[in-house]
Formats: C-alpha cells, structure tokens, sequence
C-alpha cells in the first residue's frame, strides 16, 4: 500500500490483543509509526510496579498489590483511550485493552496469584489464600462485568496475536507458560462472548503489520520496514525499559523475605 493512500473515512479504535510476550508493544509501535495512528501512550505494569510497589518484582506481590496494580492500569488505559478518541482524528492503537487486567487476574485466580514464582512459593501461596478466596472472585466477577462493557463502547475492532513462541528464559517473567496458554484462551473466548470483530494474525512483526495495514485499509506514512527501525529505537530507550531494568536488577530476596511473601495472600 503506498504512501499517497488516502486516510479512513472514519475513526479507527483499535486494540491489539494477546497474552504476555506475544509482541503486543513491539507491533503496535510499529503500526503506529508505520501509519501515524497515535498508539495509547499509558504507563505500563512495570513502571507502576516501580511506582506502587519499589522493592518488589511481580512474583512477590500480594494478591492487594496484584488489584492495586489492576486498577492503576484500568485508569491509565481509560484516561489515555478516552483522550484519543476525543481528539480531532478519533483514532488509535491500544497495545492490549481494557480486558487485560481482568483476564490477567482472572486466570491468577484460577492457577495460583503468582504463577512464574517457584513451586513452594506457591503452594505456600495457595494454603494462604483460602479463606480470602471467595472475596477476591467475587472481586474479580464484578470488575469483568464492568471491563466487558466498557471494552464494548471502546473499541471498533481487535487484532490478536497468538502464542507463537515461549518466554524469554530471563528469571523475571512473572507469569508462566500455562497461565499464558490459559490467558489467551480466555482472552479469545471473551471476544466471542462479547461479540466483538477480531481477526488472529501472526508471523514476523513485519508480516503482522502489513496484514493489518491491509485488513484495515491504512495508510503509510512511514515504509514498514523503516518503522521497524524506528520502533526498536524507541523501546529500547522507553521507560519500560528502564522499569524492566530496575525490576531485573533488585537484589536477591533473603529467605525470610521469600517465605514472608509466600505466605502473605
């Protein structure tokens, strides 16, 4: 599709979906650069780690720290959506949605609150959390209703990108392969429910935005290719970044901090 490609008659909400390390950041930078939608500019989950929770990496997080970092994020994802659709072209690229944060907490309920912590954390975890248990999914219950509408009256369309490969094996992913298999599911499932248009689309970042750019009929302002340049400079230089890096570098945890987390729900 060339440059010269006349913009959409009408506004384009779009959300880019899927579960951790599918790509999501790295292909809506570039479907944003490649055609000059503005992408939500909100914090992400690890820059409001540093903010909420210094100290902690997502694995030792209370299931209250786990909603406080929920609902921060909701906020960030409503405040930056609801501005760009109120701006003068209308249109925008949100890396994930507003369903995330439930899903994402939905499937903790089910599997355990900390899934990439190691097994005695846990199960110790577990033990900890029964008699809060029903609470927290109660908790959970009504945040989806209110997630579901409001993902109804904000987005015109969804892309979803599949679990195409495992997780970098870093030792600082705070979910594991299961919970993502699991998230994902529920993530399409969701979409189906709600009857939302999505269409799954995989392969390189290239072949991602050239799929879309034509589903969509988008134009180019930037070649993809360039965009992708542009975009990995971008990110590596983003304030995620730097969040990501201050998570990785925190010193290690003393035992009796470990088992403190382990049993605290």
């Amino acid at each position: 599709m060339s440059a010269t490609t006349p913009p959409r008659a009408t506004p384009l909400r779009l959300a880019v979906s899927g579960t951790y390390s599918s790509g999501k950041t790295t292909t809506t930078e570039v479907l944003s650069v490649a055609t000059g939608i503005p992408r939500t500019d909100a914090l992400t989950a690890r820059e409001i780690l540093v903010d909420l929770v210094p100290g902690k990496q997502f694995q030792q997080m209370s299931a209250q720290e786990l909603l406080m970092l929920g609902l921060r994020r909701f906020e960030e994802r409503v405040n930056g959506e609801a501005a760009l659709a109120a701006s003068e072209r209308g249109s925008f690229i949100s890396d994930g949605s507003i369903l995330h944060e439930w899903i994402y907490g939905q499937v903790r309920m089910e599997i355990g609150i900390n899934p990439g912590a190691p097994l005695f954390h846990r199960a110790l975890k577990r033990v900890a959390g029964l008699p809060a248990k029903r609470f927290y999914q109660q908790y959970m219950d009504a945040y989806g209703v209110v997630a579901k509408h409001r993902t109804k009256r904000t987005y015109d369309s969804f892309v979803h990108l599949p679990v195409e490969f495992e997780m970098a094996k870093d030792g600082h992913r705070p979910v594991s392969e299961k919970y993502r298999v699991e998230s994902d599911k529920l993530l399409i499932s969701t979409l189906e429910e709600l009857e939302i248009p999505y269409t799954v689309v995989g392969g390189t970042v290239q072949e991602r935005v050239s799929t879309i750019v034509e589903l969509y009929g988008l134009p180019l302002a930037v070649p993809i290719d360039e965009a992708v340049a542009i975009a990995a400079e971008r990110i590596a230089t983003s304030k995620d970044r730097v969040a990501q890096q201050q998570i990785e570098n925190l010193r290690e945890t003393s035992i009796a901090k470990k088992v403190r987390y382990a049993v605290t729900y």
